[in-house]
């Protein structure tokens, strides 16, 4: 019997993994694509992290000083390369798991290979599971989901509409105005929004005042800077949230869009920003305040789910209703099995990953 195994070599299987070897056992990863981090690597090209290099590194292994500040995706990619290698990890690439149960002593995983029985199992399949797509009837141009988009020569061409102002769909907008294309951007909510850098720190790396303070006394703290920097969401034609950035994500899980650039090009009027959409026939969308416009193409940013019970069944002692972990980061309520990384996290999401496979390692290994 194998002492743990992990489903998924994403950031957060990798860190479970090495963490859980630096304590002693036996780990192997089971990865249904054929090489790790592979959903970094099917991410559109001009994807960077929206987090300091000095806080995404994972645990073991440093980012390099001569990467830029928010690495880009090829750095990233080169970065968990370099991590398998250090650790020395086990990857069974091209296995994927298919169903999960205890069995006496441990877990039985079945997957495409045969099956694996460990006294430990840890699933790092990640927020981006599934993704969320919306029914569009009566379009027919072209749609896509952001974890289908790659770079704009891709995209048809004319008028494009980017749904979603989520990090991805502030990322792609701005990369479809940048390449010259005719780009709005349909937003239903209301939305956080945040700079960058405050004050030549990083955003994400102001968690110490919510760390301190708690989230809404963070929140009215920082309002005054992020507003001097980039101003109120109603001079951009968005509704700002009741809820400030920092409460949001702790209460909701939503994270805030952290400005790569796009807010300039919708001052600009190089982006033009809508409503939700109210229905559409043809390449016509029409949107709730009842404005309409023809577009070749809808890129949706709108997200991903997260959904276990086709591998674990209906275990509602883990799982809430709808799939997801009750637990991350931390023992489950059942013996043996662990979650990592399915909650957003303020101080980023690599951060966030270390923090949690050193604890799990330390509860598996006692």
């Amino acid at each position: 019997m194998t002492e743990a195994i992990v489903i998924g070599a994403g950031p957060a299987g990798l860190a479970s993994a090495a963490m859980l070897k630096k304590r002693g056992l036996r780990v192997v990863i089971l990865e249904r694509a054929e090489a790790a981090a592979s959903a970094w690597r099917a991410h559109y090209d001009g994807l960077r992290l929206h987090t300091a290099k000095g806080r995404s590194a994972l645990p073991g292994l440093k980012m390099g000083r001569d990467l830029p500040r928010f690495p880009k995706r090829a750095d990233v990619i080169a970065y968990f390369d370099r991590y398998v290698a250090h650790h020395g990890l086990d990857i069974r690439t091209g296995v994927e798991a298919t169903h999960v149960r205890e069995v006496p002593g441990g877990w039985r995983v079945d997957h495409s290979g045969g099956h694996s029985t460990a006294r430990v199992v840890v699933f790092a399949t990640g927020l981006n599971g599934h993704p969320n797509i919306p029914a569009l009837p009566g379009y027919d141009g072209q749609v896509l989901h952001s974890s289908q988009y790659r770079r704009p020569g891709q995209i048809a061409a004319g008028r494009v509409l980017v749904v979603g102002f989520g990090n991805s769909g502030g990322d792609i907008a701005m990369e479809m105005a940048r390449d010259g294309r005719k780009t709005d951007l349909s937003v239903r909510g209301p939305v956080n929004m945040v700079p960058e850098t405050i004050l030549g720190v990083p955003t994400t790396s102001m968690g110490m005042l919510r760390r301190a303070f708690g989230p809404r006394l963070a929140d009215r703290i920082a309002a005054p800077l992020i507003r001097a920097k980039i101003g109120r969401p109603e001079e951009y034609g968005f509704t700002a949230h009741s809820k400030g950035p920092q409460t949001r994500l702790v209460e909701d899980g939503k994270v805030p869009l952290i400005d790569p650039g796009v807010l300039p090009l919708i001052r600009e009027g190089r982006i033009a920003v809508r409503p939700g959409i109210a229905g559409a026939a043809g390449r016509e969308v029409q949107f709730t305040d009842e404005t309409r416009n023809t577009f070749d193409a809808v890129v949706f940013a709108t997200g991903y789910k997260v959904d276990l019970r086709p591998l674990l069944g209906a275990r509602t002692d883990v799982l809430d209703d709808g799939g997801a972990p009750r637990r991350t980061g931390g023992p489950s309520e059942a013996p043996g099995l662990y979650f990592i990384a399915y909650r957003a996290a303020p101080e980023g999401q690599l951060r966030r990953i270390g923090i949690e496979a050193r604890a799990i390692a330390a509860h598996a290994s006692g």
